[in-house]
């Protein structure tokens, strides 16, 4: 099973938002993630296997930056 988890952060620059999908990606259970830095909440969203978000919270704080999950989704379809 998928779970797609939406993430409000304070994540303000491409160059930040790269570094830590760099770091992300070396997550076992994060399939995808992406930013929407033009949204007003800073949106991560996140395709992973597993929908708990303490990895992610503590990859976050870890490097400076804070993300609160907001909503998070069974995806059954096979495309994201």
């Amino acid at each position: 099973m998928m779970y797609i988890i939406i993430f409000k952060t304070n994540v303000s620059t491409e160059d930040q938002s790269i570094r830590l999908q760099t770091q992300l990606g070396k997550l076992e259970e994060i399939v995808m993630s992406s930013f929407d830095l033009d949204d007003c909440d800073r949106i991560l969203r996140i395709v992973s296997t597993n929908p708990n978000t303490e990895n992610i919270s503590n990859l976050f704080s870890g490097m400076g930056f804070s993300c609160d999950a907001m909503e998070s989704f069974l995806c059954l379809a096979e495309h994201y």
